[in-house]
């Protein structure tokens, strides 16, 4: 029988506690390997949730910092010049980004990654050939790891993550979690930048159905105008929305100076009134090629080689020729942003084209719409100097005979009086009509063969382009009749200069203007702006100073003292 075989001797308790702390260790390693692919699941849901571009890059970031474990995070948008157009920081504070000042366009370690578009990780950023130091302000950072962030096969922007938290470095494991990241938010961008172009077309066809209805419902030209101008900057995230149209004296053919009619937005009033010349200004470029011209800051803008710096305060720019192949080049549409916003992308300038066609046809329409009420106004003229001329006329007339041949029947010598002052009123009165009914009946063959009443309002309506806002104008007396020529064409340069120097000048929403002809011509321009500046008159206002005095009149600019500007120009007439 034999002896039972002899148990094995206890494992040493030295060896049993390295396996067990080994166990541990890989189960660790196994439970944070779990809630890191459980994180970057959760981060790859949450970023793809988002549709607003900027609210989708700004969650990528925040992401890539959780997912890695990093102090600070960047992401860097890629322009079209292979500098960094958009840069979204995270971990900075409000004061530290103020400290350290403009954001980064793409050098040293950020302009590698932008050239060489792989991951990138490094112990220390000061180690690195292409490191150029941080700038004052700026907080230490020591570790770096950035991947690119690809659509399709363009790159898009990068990440950046500095500062491993507990003073560790980035390992294969973060960069390989932060370029699966990558991916997903390569995805979500192309996502929310398709959102944001179905959005924005949608957004034009609702704004070209606005303004086609407001243009069959009989609104006026500034009136849709505007409505254009706003709804383009509203789309397009413009600051500045700017109409410029060749100046009233130029062909179209040789045309040499562009006039900003319409501004909306920032610094509107500044830029309203604005002469340009067509060779040596960005909005000329568009006018001269009759394509698309687009800068990244229009304040530094090449092609700007003449007059003084303009736009200021402002950035990204793109502008367009306003017309058709029908029409021709009515005028340029500007769009602006303010300094330091992204620039216009190329799927926000494709529908401006078609966006200045229509400004386009809302000119002609509205210019075809004038025509018309001018015939209807000439037509409506005729009329009513036939009824003066047959009815008034002539019952004033026999109204007079029949008191002459009264005069034989009355007896009193103060009767007799009246009744001769009577008949000198009806005369009195008659020749008024006849003078009315001259000026109804007279056409526009020229400025000098128009009458000076037709001749202000001409005026008027052309200042309503540059003003935004239809000034008021009153005119009594003899005008067409007792007015010579000479004192005609001055009052027609005054009244332009006038309401010119309030378009440019006086930021007012009302003006009015007053012309009345007695023993001397009296035109009045009252507006209800800023007035005048202190010191002194404009130098525009030396001009209607010297008309004055070189056809013996006055010439008078006061501030008034419940605001805005009074201008009185007066000049004698000769007696009759």
């Amino acid at each position: 029988m034999g002896s039972a075989p002899e148990s094995p001797g206890p494992v040493p308790k030295l060896r049993l506690d390295e396996l067990l702390e080994e166990l541990q260790a890989r189960l660790d390693a196994a439970r944070g390997t779990r809630d890191r692919v459980h994180s970057l699941l959760e981060a790859v849901l949450a970023v793809g949730r988002d549709l607003e571009l900027s609210q989708a890059l700004r969650h990528i970031v925040e992401a890539a910092v959780a997912l890695v474990d990093a102090e600070y995070g960047a992401l860097g948008v890629i322009g079209e010049d292979q500098r960094l157009s958009r840069f979204i920081p995270v971990g900075v504070t409000d004061e530290q980004i103020r400290a350290i000042g403009p954001l980064p366009s793409g050098h040293g370690i950020l302009g590698e990654l932008i050239r060489h578009p792989e991951p990138l990780r490094l112990t220390r950023i000061a180690d690195h050939p292409a490191s150029y130091g941080f700038p004052p302000g700026h907080p230490p950072m020591r570790g770096f790891l950035g991947v690119p962030i690809r659509i399709r096969d363009r790159v898009f922007g990068n990440l950046y993550l500095t500062e491993k938290r507990g003073g560790g470095d980035f390992d294969a494991e973060d960069e390989a979690v932060l370029a699966t990241l990558a991916v997903a938010a390569g995805v979500t961008i192309d996502n929310a930048r398709l959102y944001a172009r179905a959005r924005r077309r949608q957004r034009w066809l609702e704004a070209s159905a606005e303004v086609s209805s407001s243009l069959l419902s009989g609104s006026g030209e500034q009136a849709v105008l505007d409505l254009l101008l706003a709804r383009a900057a509203e789309i397009t995230g413009a600051d500045l929305a700017v109409v410029a149209v060749p100046l009233p004296d130029a062909r179209e053919s040789d045309a040499r100076e562009l006039e900003v009619r319409i501004a909306v937005g920032l610094g509107e009033h500044e830029h309203r009134g604005l002469v340009l010349p067509v060779e040596g200004s960005f909005m000329g470029a568009a006018a001269r090629t009759g394509g698309l011209v687009v800068s990244p800051d229009v304040r530094k803008d090449p092609r700007i080689t003449s007059g003084p710096p303009r736009w200021e305060g402002l950035g990204p720019a793109i502008a367009v020729p306003v017309g058709t192949d029908e029409l021709g080049v009515r005028g340029v549409l500007m769009l602006a942003r303010a300094a330091g916003a992204p620039l216009f992308e190329e799927d926000e300038s494709g529908p401006l084209l078609g966006f200045a066609g229509q400004v386009a046809v809302a000119l002609e329409l509205a210019e075809r719409r004038r025509d018309s009420e001018q015939v209807a106004l000439l037509k409506e003229r005729d009329r009513i100097a036939r009824d003066l001329h047959d009815l008034a006329i002539q019952r004033l007339f026999a109204t007079g005979m029949t008191l002459q041949g009264s005069l034989r029947f009355i007896e009193h010598p103060e009767a007799t009086d009246r009744v001769l002052r009577a008949i000198d009123d009806l005369d009195d009165t008659a020749k008024t009509i006849r003078a009315s009914i001259f000026g109804l009946r007279l056409r526009d063959v020229g400025p000098a063969a128009a009458g000076l009443r037709a001749r202000l309002t001409d005026v008027v309506e052309r200042a309503t382009r540059a003003l935004g806002f239809t000034p008021g104008l009153r005119m009594t007396g003899l005008l067409d009749i007792t007015v010579p020529d000479e004192v005609a064409d001055a009052a027609v340069a005054v009244l332009e200069e006038a309401l010119s120097n309030v378009a440019r000048h006086a930021k007012a929403d009302a003006v009015e203007a007053s012309v009345a002809a007695d023993s001397e011509l009296t035109l009045t321009v009252t507006d209800n702006g800023i007035g005048l500046p202190r010191g002194g008159h404009r130098g525009g206002l030396a001009n209607l100073t010297d008309r004055a005095i070189a056809l013996g009149g006055t010439f008078t600019a006061r501030t008034r003292p419940e605001g805005g500007t009074e201008l009185v120009w007066r000049v004698p007439l000769p007696s009759a």
